[in-house]
């Protein structure tokens, strides 16, 4: 009995083992994509879903811009590597994941008790709100996957293109900063490359 089998004996499940295949052990990047369109309705289910993940202070400073349509593919085809063209395109949606540098514009409404005090400190310290800002889009960007996942879709987060493009073309006139890109559909199964290993319990933490 593996570590993880025999923690999971004694413990109950929040979820079955069945989603949690889903979300985790069976998931993989894919790259090659069905012909099978992922609706707008099911992109807004993700992000309904995955916005009641927790970030620093509350202050959610992930900005999802979805290209779905042939014009958007076409703007953000030229400022990909030539690496993740082809898989991009034939992806049904991809999302390209930033960080709101204006954050603190929201805070009234997500952390209220918190605003001015919040607003106050980082207007003196630049570095301290970009660090917040891509910290937590760090943490949305990865409960964006999960609940992706969750709902029955495939991913495939990259990074391979030009940022400061994608910023221009996506975000003109925003204080947004794209993070990373994430394809997404209903991948092809059998078209995976065999999971590359990952660091057990002992190798990577400690209990003190």
């Amino acid at each position: 009995m593996s570590a993880e089998e025999a923690y999971l004996a004694q413990v109950d499940h929040a979820i079955s083992d069945a989603a949690l295949d889903t979300i985790f052990r069976n998931a993989r990047t894919m790259r090659h994509w069905q012909d099978k369109p992922v609706s707008p309705t099911l992109l807004m289910a993700i992000y309904d879903l995955m916005r009641w993940g927790p970030t620093e202070t509350n202050i959610t400073p992930a900005r999802f811009h979805f290209v779905v349509s042939k014009e958007a593919k076409a703007r953000l085809e030229p400022l990909l590597d030539e690496s993740n063209r082809r898989q991009t395109m034939a992806a049904p949606a991809t999302a390209i994941v930033g960080y709101d540098l204006d954050f603190v514009s929201t805070l009234p409404k997500l952390a209220p008790r918190a605003a001015e005090s919040l607003r106050t400190m980082l207007a003196k310290d630049p570095e301290k709100t970009l660090y917040m800002a891509m910290r937590s889009t760090g943490l949305q960007g990865g409960y964006f996957m999960v609940a992706a996942r969750a709902l029955g879709l495939d991913c495939g987060p990259m990074s391979g293109f030009d940022r400061e493009g994608i910023d221009k073309e996506f975000f003109a006139g925003t204080q947004i900063k794209s993070y990373f890109l994430c394809n997404l559909g209903f991948g092809v199964p059998d078209s995976v490359r065999p999971r590359a290993a990952r660091l057990g319990f002992d190798e990577a933490c400690k209990i003190l």
